[in-house]
């Protein structure tokens, strides 16, 4: 389930409250009082032990209510919480929340009594918030069905929190601060409704402007991806994310059951998913204010203005923490600022003007700051020092904002000194904290939140990989290793799968005796490497089995007799198959790593960072399959090492490449959900290519036995080729059907270029007005989870053209779907609409859609006829408008 119900417990009419009471300082009382003055509604209070609470009509359980309930809010004991659930079953009453604690946070006894309220639910079709929550807050419908006794103002923040008090303590701090809500949500143990469903929801809902939350786990990854993905291009969404080291994880995991993950595979999630990861709750709150207050960065390099020396120094720190760069002001703008400003100033970024400066000279060097191009953003800072008025220095600099094209922040420190210039900026639109490191990271939120949205709005380049790489022989191998009872692969196997998927490894080759080895290094030519080759050896250097740059037959010859002598002595029981002879590569430069790994809750991940005997995971970055080449830039950039790298190679083609093989390598994971694990560590530059050096595979032999879904080890849905086919129209020419790509941008916009203004309307119902490149990524860069969008390509020589498109979006419900179909002037009267509907029908039942709809135009009468031919049960829905419906189940 996503969003079924859930307008049922966000929007209720009628609310039945289990567990009301008078006793006070409890819950039940509570929530009775929040709930019975409740402007609109009803609210029908249960306990089988009163007749009255608070002067109003108890019953003894749900199904005494003769009137529909859309909520029932449960606080009772845990123990006698399922049989009101299956009451609630019953009484037709779709949305529940559990406000009542004792289940799997308490170990397994109440782990136990939750899955038989998750099976209920399920039998009855409930939506279940909770259990171990603190409940909701929905302030501009007055609705309080929560423990807290709060009420904030209406506002467009939805507030999403895992852990009830500390959703509580922050709700109070932001009401504090004045800050607008449009709902609260703590969502305790998840029994049903997750962060997924939340975010689809309140994604969909017009009156949330932001989302935030706390998280300490996900528990559907998929759904949290895809639902984050779709909404976070249209409204910012932004995370604190607890648990971040050994230490604390712990702490979530033995509490709740729960497996946690790494935090560094949920920081590249949140950064795939478009979501702003925040360090603190303050920070959740301070960086929602700041985007809705502020334009988006071009980049990190932040400009500095300030009075006091000192400040800037700890600005300068913070920003290098957060890997922003100070801005280098040209010239021009250095000599304004000496002209400008007193003889005791800095002119040079960051710009210190004086003790004797005046706010008129304050302004002109913000004035004269802002007008460099060399600059992201500018930080107006204040300290109450010398001269220089709080107030008169606000008032001096607030009409710039308005016309400012770059972020413009202030920072004025200190109490009720300069409390009143605080006020005069925030009422003119400012951003303003205490700290120059608080206004440094909100600088940097903003520049990460405007990362973020590139990811999900750039179009990659046309990639030349070959997608589709031969590969059942590789799944026969490791099948095979998988009965011998191995998980590890050799160094033989392993670099056999990288080179069918185009990673470029060492010639390699195995020999039985020393004479071989001198043959085999002669060949291959000196300097060379041996290592043992051994099923039974992982760590062949900790066992001897490991010599390097040998440089002619003699050193060979050592080497083989102390490799082979070394191992049996280490490891007296494996056996020695022979050992490996391999060209001595020379690294020139960083040692890196590539590699996957499969998280607890996220699948199988990507990982890229600083290899070698350096490799941990202070400096990696985790990308998630698929990639294209775009993406992997992005997991490189993500790393200290990669300015390093970028200052190393001469040439841009180096990285285009290197994003190349971490696209290959992508394609190799998206194919073997049997990996567990793979490490390529060193992969280094030599010349123009690349190499690894070393590589182990380690699988998963279950899957290796079994029959894995191809793509049930991803958190997001890799390209669907299985929808790709061939097509002759009518006009005996051949068509390429398949699915749309975000590098079919350019391609899309062609097609666009070819309506009529009748075709137009007939697609959009009405004129079709110049496309931007984000209207453009609404169609070409989609998650393929939820929709589908299927492209006729016709092949003209080496170009190809989009001449038709159907697509498919599937909604919440996961029971219907909604198609459109168009197809260019030029190519209609061939039969393709005909076939894209059909194919776009294949690909709804493919995935499990229960039907289809379709609206048309009353007077597209081509479209009409179609439909009715093809077996759509045609009705009017509203004026101008009818709706198609293709029942497939």
């Amino acid at each position: 389930m996503t969003v079924r119900n859930l307008d049922k417990i966000f929007e209720p009419e009628n609310i039945a409250l289990v567990g009301a009471s008078e006793r006070k300082g409890s819950v039940g009382r509570t929530l009775t009082q929040n709930l019975i003055n409740r402007p609109q509604g009803e609210t029908f209070l249960i306990n089988p032990n009163r007749d009255k609470v608070l002067e109003t009509e108890c019953y003894s359980t749900v199904r005494e209510i003769t009137e529909t309930v859309d909520l029932a809010v449960i606080a009772t004991p845990a123990k006698t919480v399922l049989e009101i659930v299956d009451d609630c079953g019953s009484a037709d009453i779709p949305g529940i929340i559990i406000i009542s604690a004792g289940f799997s946070e308490i170990g397994p006894p109440g782990k136990k009594l939750e899955k038989k309220i998750e099976k209920i639910g399920k039998e009855y079709g409930l939506r279940i918030l909770g259990p171990n929550c603190l409940g909701i807050i929905k302030p501009s419908s007055n609705l309080n069905a929560s423990m807290v006794d709060l009420m904030p103002n209406p506002g467009g923040i939805t507030f999403l929190s895992q852990r009830g008090g500390l959703g509580a303590a922050t709700l109070e701090l932001a009401i504090a601060y004045q800050f607008g809500f449009n709902s609260f949500v703590s969502t305790g143990n998840m029994v049903d409704i997750d962060f997924g469903d939340l975010l689809d929801y309140f994604g969909r809902d017009p009156e949330t402007e932001s989302i935030l939350m706390y998280i300490e786990n996900i528990k559907n990854a998929e759904k949290f991806m895809s639902a984050s993905r779709s909404f976070a291009r249209s409204k910012p969404i932004m995370a604190v994310k607890s648990g971040k080291h050994k230490e604390s994880s712990h702490l979530i995991a033995p509490r709740d059951g729960i497996k946690v993950g790494l935090d560094e595979v949920y920081d590249g999630a949140f950064k795939r998913a478009g979501i702003t990861r925040v360090e603190t709750m303050n920070d959740l709150f301070s960086c929602s204010e700041t985007l809705a207050k502020e334009g988006l960065p071009r980049g990190s390099r932040l400009g500095i203005v300030t009075n006091a020396g000192g400040t800037e120094v700890m600005a300068v720190d913070a920003l290098i923490d957060h890997r922003g760069e100070i801005a280098s002001f040209d010239e021009e703008t250095i000599e304004k600022l000496d002209e400008a400003l007193p003889a005791d100033a800095r002119p040079k970024n960051p710009v210190d003007i004086g003790r004797i400066a005046t706010p008129e000279h304050y302004r002109e060097a913000v004035e004269i700051c802002l007008e460099d191009n060399n600059s992201d953003g500018i930080l107006c800072i204040y300290a109450p020092m010398g001269l220089l008025d709080p107030v008169k220095t606000a008032e001096a600099i607030v009409d710039l904002k308005e016309s400012a094209d770059k972020p413009m922040l202030a920072c004025w420190m200190g109490g009720e000194r300069t409390g009143k210039g605080r006020h005069i900026l925030r009422k003119n639109g400012f951003s303003v904290q205490y700290t120059a490191e608080e206004s440094v990271k909100d600088f940097m939120y903003l520049n990460q939140y405007a990362k973020n949205l590139e990811r999900l709005l750039e179009t990659p380049e046309e990639s030349p990989i070959d997608r589709s790489p031969p590969k059942y022989h590789i799944k026969a191998m490791i099948e095979r290793i998988a009965k011998d009872g191995r998980e590890i692969l050799t160094e033989v196997e392993s670099k056999k799968i990288l080179r069918t998927y185009g990673i470029p490894c060492p010639e390699i080759h195995v020999v039985r005796s020393v004479d071989e080895a001198v043959k085999n290094a002669s060949k291959i030519g000196y300097p060379v490497v041996l290592k043992v080759h051994s099923r039974d050896i992982v760590r062949k250097s900790e066992a001897g089995g490991v010599a390097l740059n040998l440089c002619n037959q003699q050193a060979v010859r050592k080497a083989y007799e102390k490799i082979t002598k070394n191992v049996k002595e280490a490891c007296p029981d494996s056996e020695i198959e022979g050992v490996t002879v391999q060209k001595m590569s020379v690294n020139e430069g960083i040692e890196m790593f590539l590699g996957c790994k499969k998280d607890p809750i996220f699948g199988s991940v990507l990982i890229f960072g600083e290899g070698g005997i350096k490799y941990d995971f202070d400096d990696v970055s985790v990308g998630f399959p698929p990639l294209n080449q775009n993406l992997a830039q992005r997991l490189m950039q993500d790393t200290k090492i990669y300015s390093q790298l970028k200052n190393e190679w001469e040439s841009s083609d180096i990285a285009k490449k290197l994003e190349e093989y971490l696209v290959r390598l992508s394609k190799l994971v998206i194919d073997f959900p049997e990996i567990a694990k793979l490490n390529i560590n060193p992969f280094i530059k030599t010349g123009t290519e690349f190499l690894a050096l070393d590589a182990q595979v380690k699988i998963d032999k279950g899957l290796a036995l079994g029959s894995p879904e191809p793509n049930e080890h991803l958190v997001i849905e890799p390209y669907p080729r299985k929808y790709i086919e061939e097509w002759t129209m009518n006009n005996e020419q051949t068509v390429t059907i398949r699915p749309i790509r975000p590098e079919d941008e350019p391609l899309a916009f062609e097609f666009f270029d070819t309506f009529s203004e009748e075709t137009a309307r007939s697609r959009f119902f009405r004129p079709i007005r110049k496309f931007t490149h984000e209207d453009m990524v609404k169609f070409t860069n989609i998650d393929y989870r939820r929709e589908i969008g299927l492209v006729a390509v016709l092949n003209e020589g080496k170009e190809e053209k989009i001449i038709g498109m159907s697509s498919l979006s599937i909604d919440p419900e996961e029971d219907s779907g909604e198609i459109a179909v168009v197809v260019g002037d030029p190519w209609q009267r061939f039969g393709l609409g005909e076939k894209l509907v059909d194919s776009i029908i294949g690909v709804a039942k493919d995935k499990g859609v229960g039907y289809v709809r379709g609206m048309v135009l009353e007077n597209n009468y081509p479209m009409l006829n179609l439909l009715g031919k093809l077996g759509f049960e045609l009705k009017e829905r509203e004026e101008d408008i009818v709706e198609g419906i293709f029942k497939l189940s």
